[in-house]
């Protein structure tokens, strides 16, 4: 049985749709390390997100828990600056919030954003990778709860990820500016816990460039929903067995902190040219 989300979330739709007053041109989620993305423009409105009924406080450093509807080049765009994660103890139906929002904001595009291990042996920390696909074999079954996925009109929507004017714009943008960006295959685990070496073995043998923890519930709800939708994965570190470096969520934000300018341009060229 399907959740019906604006019933659950209705004092949240209210409290946000009279904070937010108008139709966001284009959301990004901004995942570890990645926040500061937000501090570069004057907000027109910046909400706290434990001010708003039943939204989830985040509980990760790097993640600050705020929303903001900033101008740029005339573009009205939605920030999310930081994220909630499923293995923070959070629900499926809580995890898919800020793309919930954003949609019934009337935004029709999003981007999300998210720290990552390089699986791709060419990949290295501060490579910018754009997917090409996502692998979610570790979260249908919730999503499937929540949402569906088992119609035929739902499984068509997740064919759409490859081809939209979103991933388009990150391509041209990037040659444009001169920021090399690999495309490649996300795979999410639910953490909270890294991969283990023989964990990142499978993965590589599945097709997967990089790893995260976040992103992939995101993705498959934003297309159901009908947004054109893309990620943006910053590998800051190499997945388990990779190297011999031990992972530190430390690194992951350090890596993170080096390549935000490139990351930075990147995000606002594509909003010049939406």
């Amino acid at each position: 049985m399907k959740l019906n989300m604006s019933a659950k979330y209705s004092e949240l739709l209210k409290f946000i749709t009279e904070e937010i007053f108008l139709v966001p041109d284009l959301a990004i989620i901004l995942g570890s390390g990645l926040g500061d993305f937000a501090e570069r423009f004057n907000s027109k409105r910046t909400l706290k997100t434990i001010e708003i009924p039943d939204y989830p406080p985040s509980t990760i450093v790097g993640h600050e828990g705020k929303i903001h509807l900033v101008e740029y080049y005339g573009k009205n765009i939605l920030l999310f600056q930081g994220r909630i994660h499923f293995y923070e103890g959070y629900k499926i139906s809580e995890c898919i919030l800020p793309v919930f929002i954003a949609h019934k904001l009337g935004c029709k595009k999003v981007i999300l954003t998210n720290a990552a291990g390089g699986i791709n042996p060419d990949f290295v920390p501060g490579d910018l990778m754009l997917a090409n696909s996502i692998n979610g074999m570790f979260i249908k079954k919730e999503l499937s709860q929540l949402i569906g996925l088992s119609s035929p009109e739902a499984k068509n929507k997740l064919l759409e990820f490859e081809n939209n004017s979103v991933r388009e714009l990150i391509l041209q943008s990037s040659k444009f500016i001169g920021v090399d960006i690999k495309e490649g295959i996300y795979i999410y685990t639910k953490g909270p816990s890294y991969e283990t070496p023989a964990e990142i073995k499978f993965f590589k043998k599945t097709g997967a460039d990089a790893v995260g923890m976040s992103t992939v519930h995101e993705a498959i709800f934003a297309l159901y929903l009908g947004m054109e939708t893309a990620v943006i994965s910053c590998i800051t570190n190499y997945a388990a067995g990779i190297s011999n470096q031990k992972l530190s969520h430390s690194d992951v934000t350090e890596t993170a902190e080096k390549v935000k300018d490139k990351f930075s341009s990147l995000l606002e060229e594509v909003i010049i040219r939406l």
